[in-house]
């Protein structure tokens, strides 16, 4: 889901914020995965295990054994046409218009209804990349474990660590009786000031698509199902149901559509989510050169697309791919609701057609097991029974107990992974106990750490530390335009960290006196936030309310100044020379604050590195610093990708610029060393290397594997990373091999891959732009489908 309004002006229509009786989930969850094994119970009505063998004969369908598609097939050709329509499209879960929410919702972004006299369970959608949201208190008093934001998981590299963070919010949103997470956000950053961008992660398609998929794949071993979003080139916010996308075909299928093409592999998500925009003239919802030829024909998707939440605009919208319609609402009609019925009665959209579109559903459906499941037992008003612990004096929104210490654990792994160390002069870093006096200064740190803003938005166990709005006018603007601090204060953790060293707090409204401050410390450690929110992107790439000021004036009183940025993405440093030490923290998270000081205090050892680069201007980027077309409600515009498949870093490298860091950057407490680099050419490039802890400390090294172009012009492109955790001394051989579709162009005229064979210069190194070990292939020449290897 995303948030349906935009910024300027203010919808007409509002949320109406009320109290709410939760309805019991009519979903009937299953125990069959994707990707992993399942050990949760369902929900809702139904016919117990008992009962499943006698059903097998009346109702094929429930043979387990059977393949999801049979499976969908069997029961499709059950429903009745209003059935079939009914299961194709439906509403936020959220009071709207003066109408409560709908009967048998648990409240949340979506809801649409089964069908109970065939064992159809409701599909319970929430938000959901960074832990299961409560839009608006819907649920009142219903917290959740708050993940950081995605470019902090991105930031790792790990993808074990997104199987395992989506696996974690896969069981939170199934304790909560929800079997659909609006999840698997794998746009690329191609423009810094995207107000998502913190959502997405980073601007690698490669990196992207792998951890996405693996999330995917966690939240689907919990039998949730999860989407991929948004369907594509969702790239800007400000706007964004009106900009038009223009990228050449080749351009687009080695860049953004890779990404989503890389996780529909690996995590096989029940949906793919259609985003706002127009892509080529066509919008993205009822675009069937993207659903139709590329998602379900190239790539031979079999799960069902759905709408962004208004995100639908005629009833062919089902002709070009589009196979159900979400937060309905918010369209101008309801498209898939009567209109499609009468078209489908008039022969206008083919039976068969809507046939799919249910189909599609229901094999996803059966696919993550949300039928084979026995019931869980439930008390007299439909609710399950088990009673977990509540929120103050919320009523209990949790069906089964959620182990929250061990998902904060969770959490606070991503948080100290994500982190990037982008400079340490001196060796400032880590604090130790011979540092007596510290000055902590700015951004709430002694409230707790920011999150962004926007659908996204989870509330916290608890609540959150401190809200502040910061909209105007709308009642959609008062409701979701605030800035939320979670209650995990870096203050109070440095203080745990640290019990022998003087910490005193400035919060920085006053350069002078945090300076003061300062320069009566050891060190100063000057927290600062940028706040982005979906809908609206950053005009420009400083930080706003003058913590740019704040920062030079203290680095002048103290020049053992360590920066903490708090931030949605890049941010200019016009004052990074004064500073000795700058910590990417991102949006952390639920547990960030103890996350922030477990690495400045060195508990924890950094090793993320930048998914994103970090420009030393917007003269740097393809767009330039002119701000991001806002325009009048509904005016199309063109938004040309000039820069094509060179996003980020490849457009750094191809044009010889110097961002302040690239992509892949990262220190660390501890040092590595790369050595005995050993490559094969042939059908792909596949590497062996050595890699070497020589320092005091144990720590992670990311190795990094980059390919030159064929044609010889510059460039680079990342085809291959692996994470590696070592002991101080430990050496470690490992292995790389590159999919050759990132060796690969896409040549359009035959929709297809074309690796071009010849040599190829391909090279380990510690960020982007880097020297590092090198080596010549040859590679053969080959033809790949467009639809994989």
């Amino acid at each position: 889901m995303s948030i349906p309004f935009r910024l300027r002006p203010p919808p007409r229509r509002g949320l109406i914020a009320a109290a709410l009786t939760l309805f019991a989930a009519t979903a009937v969850t299953g125990s069959r995965a994707v990707g992993g094994a399942g050990n949760g119970v369902g929900y809702g009505v139904g016919k117990g295990a008992g009962s499943r063998a006698g059903d097998a004969a009346a109702r094929p369908w429930l043979d387990a054994h059977l393949p999801p598609d049979e499976r969908a097939r069997l029961l499709e050709a059950e429903l009745t046409l209003d059935e079939r329509i009914a299961l194709v499209h439906g509403p936020m879960a959220l009071p709207f218009a003066g109408k409560p929410v709908p009967k048998g919702a648990l409240g949340s972004a979506g809801y649409v209804p089964g069908v109970p006299r065939l064992g159809i369970p409701a599909l319970q959608e929430t938000d959901a990349s960074l832990g299961v949201a409560n839009p608006a208190d819907v649920r009142p008093g219903d917290g959740a474990t708050a993940l950081p934001s995605s470019l902090a998981l991105a930031a790792s590299f790990d993808p074990q660590l997104a199987f395992d963070s989506g696996a974690m919010i896969g069981r939170e949103a199934r304790a909560k009786g929800f079997n659909v997470l609006l999840a698997g956000g794998a746009n690329l950053a191609r423009d810094p000031r995207n107000g998502r961008n913190f959502e997405y992660l980073g601007e690698d398609p490669l990196l992207a698509g792998t951890l996405a998929g693996e999330s995917i794949r966690g939240i689907q071993s919990q039998r949730v199902i999860s989407t991929l979003k948004h369907f594509s080139l969702n790239a800007q916010e400000t706007n964004r149901q009106a900009v038009d996308a223009c990228i050449d075909e080749a351009a687009h299928r080695e860049s953004d559509l890779l990404a989503f093409q890389l996780a529909v592999e690996r995590g096989r998500p029940g949906s793919v989510m259609c985003g706002y925009n127009l892509v080529n003239g066509e919008h993205a919802c009822g675009n069937a050169h993207l659903l139709n030829r590329v998602l379900k024909g190239d790539w031979g998707y079999p799960g069902w697309v759905m709408s962004d939440w208004g995100a639908v605009h005629a009833v062919r919208d089902a002709l070009a791919g589009l196979d159900q319609e979400s937060g309905e609402q918010l369209d101008a009609q309801v498209f898939f609701g009567a209109p499609l019925k009468a078209a489908v009665e008039a022969g206008e959209v083919p039976r068969e057609r809507l046939s799919d579109m249910v189909r599609r559903v229901l094999r996803s459906m059966f696919a993550v097991g949300l039928f084979d499941a026995a019931p869980m037992a439930t008390n007299a008003g439909g609710a399950a029974s088990s009673a977990p612990a509540t929120v103050g004096a919320a009523p209990a929104c949790d069906r089964e107990p959620i182990d929250r210490a061990a998902h904060a654990a969770v959490a606070r792994k991503v948080a100290a992974e994500g982190m990037v160390l982008l400079a340490n002069r001196d060796g400032l870093l880590p604090l130790g106990a011979g540092t007596k006096r510290i000055a902590v200064i700015g951004a709430h740190a002694d409230v707790g750490v920011p999150s962004g803003g926007g659908s996204s938005q989870v509330m916290p166990w608890g609540g959150p530390a401190a809200v502040v709005p910061v909209g105007q006018g709308g009642s959609w603007m008062q409701a979701w335009s605030k800035v939320v601090w979670h209650p995990s204060a870096p203050l109070a953790a440095l203080r745990e960290r640290l019990p022998g060293a003087r910490i005193e707090f400035d919060n920085g409204r006053y350069p002078s006196r945090a300076a003061a401050l300062a320069r009566e410390a050891d060190v100063a450690v000057v927290f600062v936030e940028q706040w982005m929110i979906e809908a609206l992107d950053a005009p420009d790439l400083s930080l706003p309310e003058g913590q740019d000021a704040l920062v030079a004036e203290v680095a002048r009183a103290n020049p053992n100044t360590v920066v903490v940025l708090q931030t949605g993405g890049p941010v200019l440093m016009p004052w990074l020379g004064g500073v000795k030490a700058v910590l990417a923290a991102w949006y952390a998270g639920g547990e960030g604050g103890a996350a922030i000081a477990d690495v400045l205090t060195g508990a924890v050892n950094p090793s993320g590195r930048l998914p994103v680069s970090f420009p030393a201007s917007l003269d740097q980027t393809p767009r330039g610093p002119l701000p991001l077309r806002e325009g009048a409600p509904g005016e199309r515009f063109a938004v040309e990708y000039r820069e094509g498949s060179d996003v980020g870093y490849r457009w750094h490298a191809a044009r010889g610029n110097k961002p302040l860091f690239a992509f892949g950057h990262g220190l660390s407490y501890t040092r590595f060393v790369h050595e005995r680099l050993a490559a094969r050419g042939g059908a792909t490039v596949a590497v062996e290397l050595d890699v070497v802890n020589t320092g005091a400390r144990a720590g992670a090294e990311v190795v990094q594997l980059y390919a030159e172009p064929a044609s010889g012009r510059p460039g680079r492109r990342l085809i291959g990373f692996t994470r590696v955790e070592l002991t101080s001394g430990e050496r470690r051989r490992v292995s790389i091999e590159a999919d050759p579709r990132l060796l690969a162009d896409f040549d359009a005229a035959a929709n297809g891959w074309h690796l071009r064979g010849g040599e190829r210069r391909v090279l380990v190194a510690r960020d982007a732009l880097a020297d590092g070990l090198a080596a010549v292939v040859r590679l053969e020449e080959r033809r790949l489908p467009a639809g994989g290897r």
